[in-house]
């Protein structure tokens, strides 16, 4: 069922005017997390994570258009049996990313994983640090989700899916800026969701934990550091980029169709018994 045959069974309108709760009908279980008929775009496809939740969407029925700003690397991608069409997009570009809105019509789902960090800490930061990891990491996620948002507000449904990390609530020395973008990111999902809710278009955020991907390839190389990450987790390991697949499928399908506002952690319980660790200087 979609978004809106979800709102419509949720309620009717009472004789006095107040609405009455009626239960949903029935449900199809077998194919609560298909997305057969809908289009899906995935910002960052071309690697990690992003190539990742392309083919795990592509396998559920959508029809996936990967974009990146490798243009090589998406096609790649859809080789792979990650989609259907590749496109090319710089989010740094603000004009490029309205303008994809445009081009490539009504979309269903937005995924968006592009980020950046700079490891130092906060008095050896300089401003161009600084400005380059917001840019990415907050300003192009707020392009993306108003351009990409409208149309699904206009249409009546929609989900668009972020990624922050645990750094958006537990940081380490060195990360502060990379923690702050993160965290403000969970907040812009937050409000879109606030103000995007009645619109029948949902927002939720998935914090990964620590992903082996090109991302943290500085901290692989270092054994100490690298195995230190590993033993903070409950599970005592790394995670992989296939591994967040299944809250990319699952935030995109009717499985979450009351998920709106929401951070998922998919950290291996590295939050939960804190994962606290000093990095060598």
């Amino acid at each position: 069922m979609d978004q809106q045959t979800t709102n419509e069974q949720a309620g009717h309108p009472a004789t006095d005017g107040t609405t009455v709760e009626q239960a949903p009908g029935r449900v199809d279980y077998s194919r609560l997390f298909r997305l057969d008929g809908r289009r899906a775009v995935v910002v960052g496809a071309g690697s990690g994570i992003g190539r990742e939740s392309a083919l795990a969407l592509s396998a559920h029925g959508a029809q996936v258009v990967c974009a990146d700003r490798d243009l090589t690397a998406a096609k790649e991608t859809v080789a792979a049996g990650g989609g259907d069409t590749a496109y090319e997009l710089d989010v740094l570009d603000s004009e490029a990313v309205s303008r994809a809105a445009d081009e490539l019509g009504p979309v269903d789902v937005l995924v968006f994983t592009a980020a950046t960090n700079v490891r130092k800490r906060l008095l050896d930061y300089t401003a161009e640090e600084f400005d380059r990891v917001v840019s990415l990491n907050l300003r192009a996620s707020f392009d993306l989700v108003r351009a990409f948002g409208a149309g699904m507000a206009q249409r009546g449904r929609g989900s668009i899916i972020g990624f922050s990390s645990i750094r958006a609530v537990a940081v380490e020395p060195g990360q502060g800026v990379y923690a702050a973008t993160k965290a403000g990111l969970v907040q812009l999902l937050r409000t879109a969701a606030a103000e995007l809710g009645p619109d029948g278009v949902r927002l939720n955020a998935i914090a990964p934990g620590i992903v082996d991907t090109p991302l943290t390839a500085q901290i692989r190389a270092v054994p100490e550091w690298s195995e230190a990450y590993a033993s903070k987790s409950a599970l005592g390991r790394w995670s992989h980029a296939e591994e967040l697949a299944g809250a990319v499928v699952y935030l995109a399908s009717d499985a979450s169709s009351f998920v709106t506002g929401s951070q998922l952690f998919v950290d291996g319980g590295w939050t939960a018994i804190d994962g606290r660790y000093t990095p060598p200087s």
